[in-house]
């Protein structure tokens, strides 16, 4: 018998033996492993939301400043990479 099957036999034994709720915490980890993977999907996806607010709060600052004390050449500049990125 190969060291595979072994583990697999007592593996099996094991389960058969325990308790409902430690069955369920060990096949419960695989679901961990999946929420872990969907939850760092939704943290990268929250990190490009702020980046865009944090561009688009640029915009609006640039755009709020008076005409006289505007420096068109920025304000240019912030919406250009902000077009740049929708």
């Amino acid at each position: 018998m190969s060291t595979h099957e072994i583990r697999t036999r007592l593996r099996s034994q094991a389960r058969d033996r325990l308790p409902g709720p430690v069955v369920e915490r060990i096949r419960g980890r695989v679901s961990l492993r999946d929420r872990v993977r969907v939850l760092e999907a939704e943290v990268q996806e929250n990190r490009q939301l702020n980046r865009r607010i944090a561009e688009l709060t640029d915009v609006v600052t640039e755009l709020l400043i008076p005409l006289d004390a505007r420096d068109q050449d920025r304000v240019d500049e912030v919406l250009s990479r902000y077009q740049q990125g929708l």
